[in-house]
């Protein structure tokens, strides 16, 4: 029999026979690795989602930025394709073609997840979710009672002040992803992996790219020779970049924008984008709640929200200090664990090789990269690799890592020739 329960001034029915173990609010990779996880194992789930199944990583963050991404690169594969010998003629970007195509795996996908939900039996609310207590959530008029909350609310583009995104002309990363076609020109603020990635696509793509980075190098968050690297890739791309500079002012003229920054210079452009991080959603905070993903202002990062889950549903713990930060295009940047910059020096040992000494990227022509690995009392603390498939490359030493191998055991394992994957052998015997 139903029972009634005054909440917010308003009278709704719960229904005993509805209690859920697990209520989860967002569908993102927190959100949808908690719920599946928590059905695979038997328990009756109710999923929450106001907007899109998938959350920003499927709909406006991971997904469709690597998948312009991919035909940026292949893009830039055709154009050097002669000195592959292969002549190609007649050919260009067909932007609305890159749009649909990146619509299309996005929809495949959602569709995916959105059946998988189905098949676990998972319950979807698509509604805005608010938590009354640690046992109660109220979407549309009704109350769910679930023994365990878990909020996956995740996050926005964070707003600069006297900057605020009219998302013609000052554009936050949902914006772009929205393009119907390309601008002449962009200028782009902000140098994390989100400004390092558009500002890839769009020069890949012709668009005239301009950085602004506040702090000295470009990708701060990464090791300083990292950084460089990326610094002296993109100049040999001709993508123009300021470091240790500020935006003054944005002034939106007609059909452009003019943008002040604080060494003098003034750029004219198309529209600006804001790549100046994301902030958590807001959400009240209430005891016995669990809160992951982005929403906890922790690490942004997909992969981070779904180990959280798992911990969560499974109690699968995991080492938040070897989690991998890996930045897509060509080549991919990947790092784990301790920067150089961080370390006391005589403290570590350091390896390092450029990529071009491995006999595969000589085949690939991609020859611009380095990998560097940082050890201490002979097991690896920190490893940063600039490179084609660094993100594959990376994560055999994320296991290593976890798994405590020392550098002498590392050494006794076969490496395939040609790989890159040799180059962590190749790192290793130099060390001393």
């Amino acid at each position: 029999m139903p029972v009634k329960g005054k909440v917010a001034e308003n009278i709704y029915e719960v229904n005993m026979e509805e209690e859920f173990d697990f209520g989860v609010i967002g569908s993102g990779p927190g959100g949808y690795t908690s719920a599946l996880n928590a059905a695979a194992a038997g328990k009756k789930v109710v999923l929450f989602e106001k907007d899109l199944i998938g959350g920003v990583c499927l709909n406006r963050g991971c997904i469709p930025t690597k998948t312009m991404l991919h035909s940026a690169e292949i893009y830039e594969m055709i154009n050097n394709s002669n000195d592959f010998g292969i002549d190609v003629d007649d050919y260009k970007v067909n932007f609305s073609k890159i749009m649909e195509r990146k619509r299309t795996v996005v929809d495949k996908l959602r569709s995916g997840l959105e059946r998988a939900f189905k098949n676990a039996g998972i319950l979807t609310v698509n509604a805005k979710a608010k938590i009354i207590d640690k046992n109660t959530i109220e979407a549309d008029g009704k109350i769910y009672i679930c023994k365990k909350i878990i909020a996956a609310t995740g996050s926005h583009p964070r707003i600069l002040k006297g900057m605020e995104y009219d998302h013609k002309f000052i554009l936050s990363s949902d914006d772009v992803l929205n393009f119907e076609k390309l601008p002449k020109s962009m200028v782009i603020v902000g140098s994390g992996a989100i400004g390092i990635e558009f500002s890839r696509i769009f020069s890949s793509l012709g668009v005239e790219v301009k950085i602004v980075e506040i702090a000295e190098n470009l990708l701060p968050l990464a090791d300083i020779e990292v950084s460089k690297r990326v610094e002296r890739i993109f100049k040999s791309q001709d993508i123009e970049f300021l470091t240790k500079t500020s935006v003054n002012k944005i002034e939106k003229c007609e059909n452009s924008v003019k943008v002040y920054v604080s060494n003098g210079k003034v750029f004219n452009a198309s529209c600006v984008l804001l790549a100046v991080g994301r902030v958590p959603n807001e959400i009240e905070k209430i005891d016995g709640v669990s809160y992951i993903g982005d929403v906890t202002g922790s690490i942004q990062l997909a992969h981070f929200a779904s180990k959280q889950a798992l911990e969560e549903v499974a109690d699968i713990p995991f080492d938040e200090s070897l989690v991998p930060f890996v930045v897509y295009g060509e080549p991919e940047i990947a790092w784990v664990g301790k920067r150089e910059q961080d370390l006391e020096s005589g403290t570590y040992q350091k390896a390092m090789i450029p990529i071009s000494a491995l006999a595969k990227s000589n085949c690939d022509n991609a020859l611009d990269g380095m990998m560097k690995i940082l050890v201490r009392e002979n097991k690896i603390i920190g490893a940063h690799i600039v490179s084609k498939e660094a993100s594959s490359l990376l994560q055999q030493l994320v296991i290593s890592m976890q798994m405590g191998v020392t550098t002498e055991q590392l050494k006794a394992v076969c490496f395939a020739h040609p790989t890159y994957s040799e180059g962590i052998l190749e790192c290793l015997m130099r060390l001393k």
